[in-house]
């Protein structure tokens, strides 16, 4: 699986719907291998940065630098277990803790504020002042009970966002 060249195998594609939870189906796996086989430009089974910004829609994204933290030299298998946050079929709690992930910059395990601002400035950007960027996020943290000095956990990810409605899907084309 690490050769790009190789055809996966039903082996393969049983051990990567066991790696992503069975976010995706065995046809969607096959899909995906033929989608990372056509960004893995250079052929040696892993995705760089550059291939993942060939992909317009990842390259327009805001937040494109903050995922490209977290996926360059993905091979195959991590590839799929990315894009399983975006899955119909991953849970809530899986969804929190990519959006965790996201946010904390550092990977210490915690989301400052500042972490936060960052964020909204890379979604935002010139469209809101910095004053007004930041009196959302006071308001945000006072409606869950947080101050600007607290630094967030996954936890609390999860108990800010648990009750939403969060949508994060997109559709694998089936080849």
């Amino acid at each position: 699986m690490g050769n790009t060249s190789s055809m996966l195998t039903q082996y393969d594609i049983e051990e990567v719907q066991e790696h992503c939870n069975h976010a995706f189906s065995q046809q969607e796996i096959v899909s995906l291998y033929h989608r990372f086989c056509q960004l893995d430009r250079s052929g040696g089974g892993f995705i760089s940065a550059d291939e993942f910004l060939s992909v317009p829609e990842f390259a327009v994204n805001p937040l494109s630098q903050r995922l490209l933290r977290m996926l360059d030299g993905l091979n195959f298998k991590e590839f799929v277990a990315f894009l399983s946050a975006f899955s119909s079929r991953t849970t809530l709690q899986q969804k929190i803790e990519f959006i965790f992930r996201v946010y904390d910059l550092d990977g210490n395990g915690k989301v400052s504020c500042n972490d936060v601002l960052s964020v909204l400035r890379d979604l935002t950007g010139s469209f809101m002042s910095e004053q007004q960027r930041q009196k959302v996020l006071n308001h945000v943290l006072e409606e869950v009970g947080y101050t600007k000095d607290s630094s967030l956990v996954l936890s609390d990810f999860i108990k800010i966002l648990g009750n939403s409605d969060l949508k994060m899907e997109v559709e694998v084309p089936i080849d």
